[in-house]
């Protein structure tokens, strides 16, 4: 796996969930706290998690084959869909489930002690993996924003880290509220409410998480800066005058497909044209390593040809003329 699919945040990650799931399992033996055995089965859900996005970059690097010529790089983006099914599924569903039958049938915390100690202890442990995925994120997030690096990061590795983290700290936030007001009042049953909102974001991060590896998924195309970086390469002013249209599309995190109609001049030889894509591959590959399938198709520029053509805009296939 690259820099970009932040290992070493997923390790960190793992360490700190099997670590805190066998603090939290324990905790719950001693205190008979449904909130510790939601946050329990959380961690180790997460734990998983982490697993299957290491396992995902392990696939994600096979060699390609007849079957599968563009390769296996998203294989990162489907592992990274099956975190949030699991999330949802295990850790989510759990909750709610758990949360329901404590508020049905609540009884007083034992122990208290054994909660509240391995929830601090957690949050410490989060915390560090928490920081350092957002120190792993930061070299590539740029100027944007949070909201903007989970929903345009092509590598889904670092967003999952990210929103996983994020959900186990506020979740432990909320299960510690929950047992300090049961201890307080001395009513399981807001032991049971912490757990109901534990599985209610879960859930709620599992949603985010699914709708953007969904995206990965369909096939998302390069980034405005990649974009912009191929368009600028293609055109050298001499033997190619132009970029007609061009679709992008990314095959894995660092694998991009380019497919472009380029204008050449009209007088030019078939051995001139082919020097001329063959120099523009260059310049492209050179410009943006990760254009690593590209497909240029010649053509003479038509200024009214290009007026009643195919928008560019639309999809393969689309209504219109071809150009």
């Amino acid at each position: 796996m690259s820099a970009s699919g932040g290992t070493k945040a997923i390790v960190a990650a793992l360490a700190a969930n099997l670590a805190i799931a066998v603090a939290k399992f324990v905790a719950f033996l001693f205190s008979g706290s449904s909130s510790m055995l939601a946050e329990s089965v959380h961690s180790l859900a997460d734990s998983g998690n982490q697993g299957l996005l290491l396992l995902g970059g392990k696939r994600a690097r096979r060699a390609a084959t007849p079957e599968h010529p563009f390769g296996y790089g998203r294989e990162r983006y489907i592992y990274a869909f099956l975190v949030s099914i699991v999330l949802f599924s295990v850790g989510g569903m759990f909750a709610l489930y758990e949360g329901y039958e404590k508020i049905k049938h609540p009884h007083a915390i034992e122990a208290w002690y054994w909660p509240v100690g391995v929830l601090l202890f957690a949050i410490v442990a989060e915390t560090f993996s928490f920081r350092t995925a957002i120190k792993e994120s930061n070299v590539l997030r740029g100027t944007q924003s949070w909201r903007e690096f989970v929903r345009r990061a092509k590598a889904p590795e670092l967003p999952v880290v990210l929103l996983e983290d994020l959900g186990a700290l506020i979740g432990l936030v909320l299960a510690l509220a929950g047992v300090s007001i049961a201890l307080a009042t001395g009513d399981g049953v807001w032991d049971g409410i912490g757990t109901l909102c534990i599985g209610t974001l879960l859930i709620l991060i599992a949603l985010v998480l699914a709708v953007e590896t969904k995206s990965l998924l369909l096939g998302e195309s390069a980034s405005a800066a990649d974009l912009r970086t191929i368009e600028d390469a293609v055109v050298d002013g001499t033997s190619v005058t132009r970029l007609i249209h061009m679709r992008t599309l990314h095959l894995g995190p660092e694998e991009l497909l380019v497919a472009a109609k380029i204008a050449v001049r009209h007088d030019n030889t078939a051995t001139e044209v082919a020097a001329a894509i063959n120099a523009a591959e260059q310049r492209i590959r050179a410009a943006c390593p990760i254009a690593r399938v590209i497909y240029l198709e010649p053509d003479v520029y038509s200024a009214s040809a290009a007026a009643a053509g195919t928008n560019p805009g639309k999809s393969p296939g689309g209504p219109g003329p071809a150009h």
